[in-house]
Order: structure tokens, then C-alpha cells, then sequence
């Protein structure tokens, strides 16, 4: 498949890279229908040191579940999930409170082995913690940039917005503004998500 690959400050590359594989019964394959470039990306892409190897790059995607591990309930073929700037099992302690970037069995995309946002399909692991599944008709704008397919020409009648925080808000704004009759707002932020009524 193809993906996205940082091998220094400025130099991104598509290239070649292995299919991703369902490797724990708690993963799940998606294949990525929309992906973002975060404002975090943007660091290594200023200041990465040159490497002949080069890294995996990308988070927060939209995408479609292809498959499934034996483990992972709630999750089958074909459902729109988004994925949030880490990857968490959306169990633990630090997940109930809202704090998915410190979920116990959790770690960041493009990172020790795990699948960058930017690519054909990602192996998602402990995938029980991805987003929730969108009801039909409506346009799913993730974290962060994940609303990126609003800017094009599809203008769904409803949008809902799901982890509600800052950014993703301000990306909101505009179907709000120029055609959506519906929208929702979804997160765990008690100062955000107000902002976002």
C-alpha cells in the first residue's frame, strides 16, 4: 500500500510500505477514506534531522473498518470510525476520565511500530478506544482536522463533531455556518464543548 513518509524537515514522501495485519485479537483494519495533517505533524516537518529510513507520519483519520480482530467487539465491516490523536483500549482508568493520552495500553500512531494516519489502511490496535460509529447520512468531523472532507463539495444535512475540543471546534465552524441544518457536539470537555454550542 501506499503512505506517507517523513525522511527529514521539508521531505515527505509517498512510498511503499507493508499491508497492514491484524496482530491482536483487540485490532482492527481501516481503510483510511480521509486523513489530516495535525499542527503536531508540522514540528518534524520543520525540524526533523535528515534519515535515509525515514518514519511513518499522520494521525487523526476517518476511515472505513475492513476487518477485525476475534477479541474486538462492537465493530464490523464496513462502519465509519474516526481515529483521535492516540490510539487507546478506552477501558482504563485514565480513558473513563476523559484522558486518552495517557490510556495505560495506549500509545501515539506513526510511533514504535503502529501505522501512521497517512496511509491507504491502518492496523489499529486496542481498537475498542477509536471513534464511535456516525449514524447514517451524517459527516463525521474527528479531532482535530478530520473535518477536511467538509471543505470539499459534499454538504451533508448533519455534522457531528466528536472529542470537541479547541481546534477541532474552529474546524466545525464552517458547515455551521454555510449549510448544515443539524449539528452535534460530543466530547469530554467541560470547557470546549460549551464553546462549541
Amino acid at each position: 500500500m501506499r503512505a506517507t513518509i517523513i525522511h527529514g524537515a521539508g521531505d515527505v514522501r509517498v512510498e511503499t510500505v507493508p499491508d497492514p495485519k491484524i496482530l491482536e485479537p483487540t485490532d482492527a483494519l481501516v481503510r483510511v477514506v480521509s486523513a489530516c495533517i495535525c499542527g503536531s505533524d508540522l514540528w518534524p516537518y520543520r525540524s526533523m534531522p535528515a534519515s535515509e529510513i525515514g518514519a511513518r507520519i499522520g494521525h487523526e483519520f476517518l476511515g472505513l473498518v475492513e476487518d477485525t480482530g476475534a477479541g474486538l467487539e462492537g465493530f464490523k465491516s464496513g462502519d465509519l470510525v474516526v481515529a483521535p490523536f492516540v490510539w487507546s483500549d478506552g477501558t482504563c482508568d485514565f480513558c473513563h476520565q476523559g484522558l486518552q493520552t495517557s490510556c495505560r495500553h495506549g500509545g501515539m500512531w506513526a510511533r514504535d511500530g503502529i501505522d501512521g494516519g497517512q496511509g491507504e489502511a491502518v492496523r489499529v490496535p486496542q481498537a475498542a478506544g477509536i471513534g464511535a460509529l456516525s449514524p447514517p447520512g451524517a459527516h463525521v468531523a474527528g479531532e482535530h482536522a478530520e473535518s477536511d472532507r467538509v471543505s470539499g463539495t459534499h454538504r451533508p444535512d448533519r455534522v457531528e463533531h466528536r472529542h470537541a475540543e479547541a481546534v477541532g471546534v474552529a474546524a466545525w465552524c464552517r458547515p455551521a455556518v454555510e449549510w448544515a441544518q443539524l449539528l452535534a457536539a460530543c466530547g469530554d470537555h467541560k470547557i470546549d464543548v460549551p464553546a462549541g454550542r
